[in-house]
C-alpha cells in the first residue's frame, strides 16, 4: 500500500532524493527573519551563490517555486507594448511563453520540435528584424533532457544584440552544469532548489543583472511579492521582502558550503561522469537518447522507449521491490520516453543500483 510517510527513493528529474544530513538542516531552530542572525545567514548564502554562479550582480532568494520567477522577470522587466521572443523546445520553455502571455505581454514564438535545440542561427534570424527587446531561453529542458548551446547563443547575442535583455530558466541546469552569469551576459537566471541543489522543493534562487533591475524601475504594476525593487531594498540589508522559508535558507547554506568546498568545476565534472554512465547503460540496454548526444543534458537523461517497455509497470515493480522510482516521459512524451535524473547528491553507486534494477525488469 502506498504511504506518504514511506516515500520511494526518487530518480525523477525533480524533486530529487534528499540525503539525511540535508534534511537535518531543515530541522534547525528557526531564526527571526529581521534579526542579525538571519542577516548573517542570508549574506553568507548570497556570497557563496555569487562565487558558484560567477557573478557580482544581484542574487535574490525567493520562497517560491522557480515558476514564480517566470512571472517575476516578465512583470518586472517587460513593458506592455514590448514583444518578447520566447524560444520553445519542450514543455517548460513552452510554459515560459504561456506565462508571458498570462502576464499580458506580447509574445512571438520561436518553436522547434521537442528534443531539438534552439541554435544561435535561429535566434539571429528572428532578432535581425529588430522587433524584440527581450529573449527567453531555457538552459536545460527538463522534459526532453536537452541542454541548449547557451554559450554559443550568448556570444552571438552579446556581439550582435547587446541591448536585448535575456531571461533564462536554468531550473535543472544550475550548479549541475557550467553557468558563468556575468560572462554569459544574461539579465535574469533562476532555478528551484529541488533539482541539482538537492533540497526539498519550495524555494528558488535568482540572479538579476544591474540593467534588469534598473529597467524594472520604469515598469508599472509589478505587483509586490516578486517586485525586484522590493527584493533589492531588502537584499541591501541581507533580508528578503517577505518572511522567507528560513529552513530552506539553512539547507541552501549547507549545500552551497559543500559545493564551494568541492569546487564547482569538480561538481560539473561529477555530473558529467554520472551522465556518461547512464547514457552508456541506456545504449547497452537498447535505448536511444531523445536529443542528439552533443545536446544531451548532464543532469538528466531522456531516452526514447525504443524497446516499448511499459514504463508504469517497471516503476511499479521497482517500487514494490526496492521502494524506488524513475521518471516517465513528460506530457506528450509520456510512455514514448522515460527519464532518469543524475544530479545533486545522487552518486554513481545509486545509479548503478537503479540501472541494475531496471535491467532486471526489462530483460
Amino acid at each position: 500500500m502506498i504511504d506518504w510517510r514511506n516515500p520511494p527513493k526518487l530518480f525523477i528529474p525533480g524533486p530529487v532524493h534528499v540525503v539525511p544530513d540535508v534534511l537535518q538542516q531543515l530541522a534547525r531552530p528557526t531564526l527571526g527573519h529581521r534579526l542579525k542572525e538571519y542577516s548573517q545567514l542570508h549574506e553568507e548564502v548570497v556570497n557563496m551563490l555569487k562565487k558558484i554562479l560567477f557573478t557580482e550582480q544581484n542574487v535574490f532568494l525567493s520562497t517560491s517555486s522557480a515558476s514564480g520567477m517566470w512571472e517575476a522577470c516578465i512583470r518586472n522587466c517587460v513593458q506592455k507594448d514590448e514583444t518578447v521572443l520566447c524560444t520553445m523546445c519542450g514543455a517548460f520553455s513552452d510554459k515560459f511563453a504561456n506565462v508571458t502571455l498570462s502576464c499580458g505581454r506580447k509574445v512571438e514564438e520561436l518553436k522547434v520540435e521537442w528534443g531539438k535545440p534552439i541554435t544561435p542561427e535561429l535566434i539571429d534570424q528572428k532578432m535581425s528584424t529588430g522587433k524584440y527587446p527581450i529573449l527567453t531561453l531555457v538552459h536545460n529542458e527538463t522534459s526532453t533532457g536537452l541542454t541548449n548551446p547557451i554559450y554559443e547563443i550568448s556570444e552571438m547575442m552579446k556581439k550582435k544584440y547587446p541591448e536585448v535583455l535575456v531571461f533564462v530558466d536554468s531550473v535543472s541546469g544550475m550548479v549541475g552544469m557550467p553557468l558563468h552569469f556575468d560572462q554569459l551576459g544574461w539579465d535574469v537566471v533562476f532555478a528551484s532548489v529541488q533539482k541539482a541543489f538537492s533540497i526539498p522543493p519550495g524555494f528558488a534562487v535568482a540572479v538579476v543583472s544591474k540593467r534588469a533591475l534598473e529597467k524594472s524601475k520604469s515598469v508599472p504594476e509589478r505587483g509586490y511579492y516578486f517586485d525586484f525593487q522590493e527584493f533589492a531594498k531588502s537584499a541591501a540589508k541581507n533580508e528578503t521582502p517577505t518572511t522567507p522559508s528560513i529552513p530552506h535558507v539553512m539547507a541552501l547554506h549547507y549545500q552551497c558550503t559543500k559545493l564551494v568546498n568541492e569546487g564547482i568545476e569538480n561538481v560539473w565534472k561529477r555530473h558529467k561522469q554520472m551522465a556518461d554512465f547512464v547514457r552508456g547503460w541506456g545504449k547497452d540496454a537498447g535505448f536511444e537518447l531523445l536529443p542528439e548526444l552533443k545536446y544531451a543534458s548532464n543532469t538528466l537523461s531522456t531516452f526514447k522507449n525504443t524497446r516499448n517497455i511499459v514504463v508504469g509497470d517497471v516503476n511499479k515493480a521497482l517500487r514494490a521491490k526496492h521502494n524506488t522510482v524513475f521518471g516517465n516521459g513528460y506530457s506528450k512524451l509520456k510512455d514514448v520516453t522515460f527519464r532518469i535524473a543524475h544530479m545533486g547528491d545522487t552518486t554513481m553507486a545509486d545509479l548503478k543500483e537503479l540501472t541494475g534494477w531496471i535491467s532486471e525488469e526489462i530483460k
